[in-house]
């Protein structure tokens, strides 16, 4: 792309940012994206931060932008490294999907579900773990906290967007809560052996009785902080004074081949809003 061009395309850029209150950014498959395959991130923090950074440069450079096309939602996605899923194949495969939720609000969950399904060509997600965020008060988790979000999964699982629920980091009062409370049971538990390198016994044996599978992840408590997003978008946007954006949520998603147990698709979606000035 020679020098006038690059310009062109950086004005239609910020015009469209600046413009936008939403945006919503797709990484494609991370499998088969060769630029971010060659790196191997230490952390979810570090992945996340570079995919983002990648995917926006990349949009930027490669997409037709026009002042026409202004928006309130812009979407940001590499068709190319999008890897939908066949009507033929979906049987074979399982879609995972942890969804880590940065603000509180039921809508910001099915905006997700419903942006999964779209990207990955899909009716319904096999299973969806929910990761709230930190109550804002710096206290503990607690049932109350979990309910609004976990009604919304139960509203997505009647309407057959998602097959199965989960939780993450609950300990076993917590979740014993939840799942007396819940009229669809939690179907899993991820626990973060970074803080717990053995299962916690009364965890195991309440999960057994209850038929809850104990899963391992090692995400931190913050998957990215606000400054490292807004880091991670001013360096994917080239530089251009796009103003500040404060993230809402970050799905990320599995698509395993069953009989194989390989990870066929990675990715992650990313929602943002603008921070109002």
């Amino acid at each position: 792309m020679d020098s006038q061009n690059t310009t062109n395309t950086n004005t239609e850029a910020k015009m469209l940012l600046s413009h936008a209150k939403t945006f919503r950014l797709h990484t494609g498959n991370l499998v088969n994206r060769s630029r971010l395959k060659k790196k191997c991130p230490g952390s979810p923090s570090e992945e996340l931060r570079d995919c983002i950074q990648a995917s926006l440069s990349e949009w930027i450079s490669t997409t037709k932008l026009s002042s026409k096309d202004l928006t309130d939602t812009l979407e940001f996605s590499i068709p190319e490294a999008t890897d939908a899923i066949t009507p033929e194949e979906r049987e074979e495969l399982k879609v995972s999907v942890k969804l880590f939720l940065h603000e509180s609000g039921q809508s910001s969950i099915k905006d997700a579900v419903e942006m999964a399904c779209q990207t990955l060509a899909v009716s319904q997600l096999d299973s969806v773990i929910i990761a709230p965020p930190g109550p804002s008060d710096g206290h503990s988790q607690s049932l109350a906290h979990l309910q609004p979000a976990w009604e919304e999964l139960e509203a997505l699982v009647r309407s057959k967007q998602i097959a199965a629920i989960g939780t993450s980091d609950l300990d076993k009062d917590l979740l014993e809560q939840l799942y007396k409370w819940a009229q669809i049971k939690p179907s899993s538990n991820q626990v973060n052996l970074a803080s717990c390198c053995v299962m916690p016994p009364d965890l195991t044996a309440f999960a057994k009785e209850f038929d809850i599978q104990l899963l391992t992840h090692n995400d931190p408590k913050e998957l990215i902080s606000a400054d490292t997003f807004q880091e991670a978008v001013r360096a994917g946007a080239q530089d251009l004074n796009i103003g500040d954006w404060r993230l809402e949520w970050v799905l990320r998603y599995n698509v395993i081949v069953k009989s194989r147990g390989i990870i066929k698709s990675k990715g992650y979606l990313v929602s943002a809003k603008k921070t109002s000035t």
